[in-house]
C-alpha cells in the first residue's frame, strides 16, 4: 500500500517519477499563471493573512459549495461565525470529500507551504490551525513571499476595461519584486447587452475612455482606446466568459438599432442578444489580432441558478452549473467569420462541458496556421473538470485529435494565493499519463524528447505562445 499523498503521489511508474523530478517539479520548473482572479492590490500591499481560514475560505466558492452539500449552516460559510469556527467546519467535512479534488488540493497546500504530512479532519483541526497560523504570522508568508516560494514568474489577473490598473503600474515600478503581474482584458460587461446595468456601464466606459458612447461605433472606438491603454500596461491576453460562442450575424443598421434599445433600457430579445454578441465578438477578435493578443473563450456555464441565494450573496458564491447548450457549429462558424477577414487571433477555447472535448479538438484543427504552433488551443480542463479524471480526459482527447506537445498547460483560475499547487497536481497527472505511454511502448523512452514535451506543457509552451519576456526552463 502506498503512503497517503507521499512525495511520489500519482507517480505510478518509474518513468513518471523520472519525468516529474527531472522536468516538472515546481521547485525546478517555474510556474506561469496566465489566468487567475487574484487581487493585485493585495500583491502591491504585500498582504499578511491572520489565519488559514482567510486564505482558504474567504471567497472560495468551490469550498462553500461542498460545505453546503455536507449540511454546514450558512453562518459558518458566508455568515458571521468566527474564522476558527468556519475552519473547524471545513475540517469536519474533509473526510466526506474522498475523491474530490478539494481534498487533494487542500493536502497539497498543507504539505507544500506548511510542511504538514497528516490529514485534516475534525480531530486534527486545532493542530493544523495552530501550525498554519504560526507560519502565516511570519513575513515569509506575506503574499509576495508566497508567490516567490511558489516559483511563479508571471501572473495575469482579470481586469475590466474601466479599471485604472493602478496597482499593476505600482507593482511594475517596484524593483524589489521581480514577478511580472500583468492585466488581462475581460470585457464581459460591455458584451452583456441583456443585463439591466448595461447603460450604466456604458456611462462608466465613456468616462474613462473619453469617448461619448451613443452608438455601437462609438463603443468600438472606446474599446480600442482602452485596449491601447491595457497594451501600454503590458496586457497581451483577453478573456471572455460566455454562455456559449454565438454566431448570428446581422448588418450594421440592425446592430445599431439593438444597441440603441439597450441604451434606452429597453429589453432585447434572445435573437437580438445573439446578434449583438456576435458583432461584438467579431470586432474585438479583430482588434486582438492587430495587437497580437491571445483571446480566451470560457463558455458552457449556467450561472446564479439559485435566485434566493443570489439575492442574498451575489454572483460567484457557489450556485453555477454546466450548461449543455453550447453548439459546436456556432463556434466553428464564428472562427470561420474571423478567418474570412484574416482576423483569427491566437485563441484558447475552454468549455465547462467535458463532452465538448472532441468537438473542440476537431474545430481547432480547421483554423491552425500563421506559423504559430497550435495557434488555436484547447484550454486545460476547467472549473468542474480540473480534477484527475477531467484532466486526463481533456489531455487524451487533445492528444488524439491535435498535438499535445504544443499544449500551453495549466492555470490556477483561482482567487487564492496558495492555489499554485494546482500546477503541481497537473504536472503529476501529466507525468503519470506520459509515463504510462512510455512504459506501454507507445512512445520512446528518450529523455531528450520527453524533456521537451514535459517542460513545454508545464511552462515553456506558454512562454512562447503568449510572447512573454521570460527565459524558458
Amino acid at each position: 500500500m502506498k503512503a497517503f499523498m507521499d512525495k511520489d503521489f500519482l507517480l505510478n511508474t518509474e518513468t513518471a517519477k523520472r519525468l516529474y523530478y527531472n522536468f516538472a517539479d515546481m521547485t525546478k520548473i517555474p510556474v506561469l499563471d496566465y489566468h487567475c482572479h487574484i487581487n493585485q492590490k493585495e500583491i502591491w500591499e504585500d498582504r499578511q493573512f491572520d489565519n488559514i481560514a482567510q486564505v482558504w475560505l474567504g471567497g472560495d466558492h468551490y469550498k462553500w459549495r461542498q460545505m453546503r452539500t455536507c449540511g454546514v449552516d450558512e453562518k459558518y460559510i458566508t455568515g458571521d461565525a468566527s474564522d476558527w469556527e468556519k475552519f473547524e467546519k471545513w475540517a469536519e467535512i474533509m473526510p466526506k470529500l474522498i475523491g474530490n479534488p478539494l481534498y487533494t488540493w487542500s493536502h497539497l497546500e498543507l504539505r507544500y507551504y506548511f510542511g504538514y504530512e497528516g490529514n485534516l479532519n475534525k480531530d486534527t483541526a486545532k493542530e493544523v490551525w495552530d501550525l498554519c497560523n504560526e507560519k502565516l504570522r511570519s513575513k515569509d508568508f506575506s503574499v509576495r513571499n508566497i508567490i516567490k516560494k511558489s516559483n511563479v514568474t508571471l501572473i495575469c489577473t482579470t481586469d475590466d476595461p474601466v479599471d485604472s490598473l493602478e496597482y499593476h503600474k505600482l507593482i511594475k515600478d517596484d524593483k524589489t519584486f521581480d514577478v511580472k503581474v500583468l492585466p488581462a482584458w475581460r470585457p464581459d460587461k460591455a458584451c452583456n447587452i441583456e443585463k439591466a446595468d448595461f447603460a450604466e456601464y456604458m456611462a462608466k466606459l465613456s468616462n474613462v475612455s473619453g469617448v461619448k458612447i451613443e452608438t455601437f461605433e462609438d463603443l468600438k472606438k472606446a474599446l480600442a482606446k482602452r485596449m491601447d491603454f491595457f497594451a501600454d500596461n503590458g496586457c497581451v491576453v483577453s478573456d471572455h466568459g460566455l454562455e456559449y460562442v454565438m454566431y448570428n450575424p446581422a448588418d450594421d443598421a440592425e446592430i445599431e438599432g439593438i444597441f440603441k434599445r439597450a441604451m434606452n433600457k429597453q429589453a432585447v430579445s434572445e435573437d437580438e442578444k445573439s446578434k449583438y454578441k456576435t458583432a461584438f465578438m467579431i470586432y474585438v477578435a479583430g482588434e486582438y489580432c492587430k495587437r497580437n493578443w491571445t483571446m480566451q473563450l470560457h463558455y458552457g456555464a449556467k450561472r446564479d441558478n439559485n435566485t434566493f441565494m443570489f439575492n442574498k450573496l451575489g454572483p460567484d458564491t457557489g450556485f453555477d452549473c454546466i450548461n449543455n447548450y453550447a453548439p459546436s457549429a456556432f463556434l466553428a462558424d464564428y472562427l470561420n467569420a474571423l478567418a474570412v477577414k484574416e482576423a483569427v487571433p491566437k485563441t484558447i477555447i475552454y468549455s465547462l462541458n467535458p463532452t465538448d472535448d472532441a468537438a473542440i479538438g476537431t474545430i481547432i484543427g480547421c483554423f491552425q496556421g500563421g506559423g504559430v504552433r497550435n495557434r488555436i488551443q484547447q484550454g486545460s480542463a476547467w472549473w468542474f473538470n480540473d480534477n484527475l479524471t477531467g484532466m486526463v480526459n481533456q489531455m487524451k482527447s487533445l492528444a488524439n485529435l491535435s498535438a499535445l506537445g504544443n499544449f500551453v498547460g495549466m492555470l490556477t483560475d483561482s482567487r487564492s494565493f496558495l492555489s499554485y499547487t494546482r500546477h503541481d497536481y497537473f504536472r503529476r497527472i501529466l507525468c503519470m499519463m506520459i509515463g504510462e505511454w512510455v512504459e506501454n511502448g507507445e512512445f520512446p523512452d528518450d529523455d531528450k524528447l520527453l524533456s521537451d514535451i514535459v517542460k513545454g506543457i508545464s511552462y515553456n509552451n506558454a512562454v512562447e505562445y503568449f510572447g512573454f519576456d521570460l527565459k524558458k526552463a
